[in-house]
């Protein structure tokens, strides 16, 4: 009889529904879903979670803090206020008219940046330039920053990773760098600044925008992107590494984070060299026992990346790089797979595992090296590695999860994972090595970091929940190398 009834309750709830539907067409299909489950009678059974429901709360039950937490962080040297607008805004401000682009690798003049900006914008390609003439690029500083539409930004890679770190509010932050009174501004209260890194004028970073589709003139752009330009002389010189280490004994950091080697590319080879070995001998006068994070950026000078690499590398503790720093450092210094021009698409796994084998083999610590490198993280889109010499870290697990975490919370602020905002990119299935016999790993949204070992370096991969409608993507590997670093534990005898 119960039976019989259920079936008659089901009917007629179908008949129902059937007849809303045919007397009302175009009622959108959420209505009438939102109408069948306002029917049913009994608890609403849950949907499936998605791929993405399920691997985030796979990562928050993995993601847990380390024994032993970082109390004070010191960082430096590069800092900068980021001022982004629209180009093509900025340009017709000033007074300029669409004309042809052509490329500059220094920018001279107003004109220079007309066609430098024409140029790559008819590409859809970003490029980073130098302003060389002091008073025009303060006077379109001025002009930028004073526009209506324009949004202040920190910006420069250690004072972004020391804003990310303050975030953090049992957490002492030193910064070393160019700091002017607008950056000073913008920085968390969270953040000390030494007196010698105050300066009366702001480094700005003037970075142009422009949206796919968007016109000026005959031209039209094929893609999103953004043009970069400053005249920064204070981080191009590294000008606040002195001040940086001489801070050092005062603050008593456990933790160093280094950056901004790539802003010397504008500078001459001689004054590389002489920057690079002071950079070398800094770095060694940091007590034993406190590890040294680097954080790598874009660069395009092969022998400067080269010299990185074989001085610089041995003398810090660990890595934080992108794919396209990777592929640039593999192939300056003559590494694994440096006839690869440039990725197709998503970096293959089993090349990136190799090139990361290669540098904590080739440039890490053994027994029979004298070098300190014992930790990579490497960031991409849709998935990231963090490679350690066995036996110097703990917690990379929780490490390795919270830094991809941050890559879908940040570009989509929002405070956790919203599923319904990201998607899972990352390869379903990969090797784990491209040129030896390496394992077959098929992904597994419930279980997102798989670990992997080879000849003592231990690899912890994990897929990136990729943010569908990007906020905001500046600084984003910087947050990612903080956060990392955040949940990453060194072993005491390091």
């Amino acid at each position: 009889m119960a039976l019989w009834r259920g079936s008659a309750y089901a009917g007629f709830l179908a008949l129902a529904v059937g007849c809303v539907f045919l007397l009302e067409p175009e009622l959108p299909a959420s209505a009438l879903r939102s109408l069948w489950s306002s029917l049913k009678l009994g608890p609403a059974s849950p949907g499936p979670v998605s791929p993405e429901g399920r691997l985030a709360d796979a990562w928050d039950a993995l993601i847990v803090q380390p024994v032993r937490r970082w109390r004070r962080v010191a960082v430096g040297v590069n800092a900068c206020v980021d001022v982004v607008l629209s180009g093509v805004k900025l340009l017709q401000a000033l007074g300029l008219s669409p004309g042809n682009g052509k490329d500059h690798t220094v920018l001279h003049s107003r004109n220079d940046l007309e066609e430098a900006f024409i140029h790559f914008m008819g590409k859809g390609a970003a490029a980073e330039r130098f302003f060389s003439d002091k008073e025009t690029f303060h006077d379109i500083a001025q002009v930028a920053s004073e526009f209506p539409e324009a949004q202040h930004y920190v910006g420069g890679n250690a004072a972004l990773i020391g804003q990310k770190f303050a975030a953090n509010a049992d957490l002492k932050v030193l910064l070393c760098g160019p700091v002017g009174p607008k950056l000073h501004e913008l920085l968390d209260d969270n953040v000390f600044v030494p007196p010698e890194s105050l300066q009366e004028v702001d480094e700005f970073h003037l970075i142009l925008e422009y949206q796919a589709g968007e016109e000026w003139g005959q031209l039209k752009a094929p893609h999103a992107n953004r043009f970069i330009f400053s005249h920064d002389l204070s981080n191009g010189a590294m000008n606040m590494l002195e001040v940086f280490v001489s801070s050092l004994e005062e603050f008593q950091p456990d933790l160093v984070v280094l950056s901004g080697l790539h802003m010397m590319e504008g500078q001459s080879k001689e004054l590389q060299r002489k920057r690079l070995l002071e950079v070398v001998t800094a770095i060694s006068d940091i007590p034993t026992g406190i590890p040294v994070h680097l954080e790598l950026a874009s660069m395009t000078n092969r022998e400067l990346m080269s010299s990185i690499v074989h001085q610089v590398f041995p003398a810090v503790t660990s890595l934080g790089l992108n794919e396209q720093e990777l592929l640039f450092l593999t192939q300056s210094a003559s590494g694994p797979h440096s006839s690869v021009s440039s990725w197709n698409g998503v970096p293959d796994v089993g090349m990136v595992s190799d090139i990361l084998f290669w540098i904590l083999k080739e440039h890490g610590r053994s027994k029979g090296r004298a070098s300190d490198l014992t930790r990579i993280h490497f960031h991409t889109l849709v998935y990231h590695i963090l490679a350690t010499v066995d036996g110097y870290w703990a917690n990379q697990l929780a490490a390795v999860a919270a830094g991809a975490r941050v890559a879908g919370t940040q570009a989509c602020a929002t405070e956790t994972i919203d599923a319904s905002r990201v998607s899972l990119r990352a390869p379903q299935m990969f090797m784990t090595s491209y040129s030896e016999a390496g394992s077959r790993i098929v992904l597994n949204p419930n279980e997102p970091v798989v670990e992997w070992h080879r000849e003592g370096i231990s690899f912890h991969f994990t897929p990136v929940l990729v943010c569908k409608d990007p906020i905001r993507t500046v600084g984003l590997g910087d947050a990612i190398s903080a956060e990392g670093l955040f949940y990453s534990e060194v072993h005491p005898h390091y």
